[in-house]
């Protein structure tokens, strides 16, 4: 482990000296995550990107990218761009990440399945926003809004999130 790795704990994320509350998926942690199970993935996932809403937040950091209306991600595992940022107009089964509520308005992207993604291997494992505490996600891992965009600006490139085998 780095110092600068998120590591899952039972009792939040713990990252740079501090713990997080968070909330995991529905399916609760898998060692085998599957599309649709509503799992978290276990292993090594780096943070390979950073979403923001530029109409509600200013960039957390350099790198972030806006979302913007026509986006989308891909979560159809028939599709070839499946597990990828895509736009609209789209005909494959999708999410929208420029959502009416506040969930997606910062977006932290794990490698889970990407870039070469397996079909049905599950897809968009993100780090986001909870709806409130304790209150599971589809598989991603979400976290109190200032607590979302301390770590947003404190990670890097090299990040990791570490969550530990069941």
């Amino acid at each position: 482990m780095m110092p600068s790795d998120l590591v899952l704990t039972p009792r939040g994320v713990r990252f740079a000296g501090r713990t997080f509350p968070c909330s995991i998926g529905k399916g609760g942690l898998s060692n085998t995550k599957r599309e649709g199970d509503g799992a978290t993935p276990t292993g090594v996932h780096r943070i390979v990107g950073m979403l923001y809403r530029p109409d509600r937040i200013a960039a957390p950091t350099p790198w972030a990218i806006p979302i913007g209306p026509w986006d989308l991600w891909s979560d159809d595992s028939r599709d070839n761009r499946y597990n990828q940022l895509v736009s609209v107009p789209y005909p494959f089964s999708h999410e929208k990440l420029r959502r009416p509520d506040p969930l997606y308005d910062l977006v932290l992207l794990t490698d889970w399945n990407w870039p070469n993604a397996v079909p049905g291997k599950g897809s968009a494992i993100f780090l986001h926003q909870w709806r409130r505490p304790g209150y599971p996600t589809e598989g991603c891992v979400a976290f109190r809004r200032e607590h979302l965009h301390w770590i947003a600006g404190r990670i890097t490139p090299d990040t990791r999130l570490i969550i530990p085998a069941v």
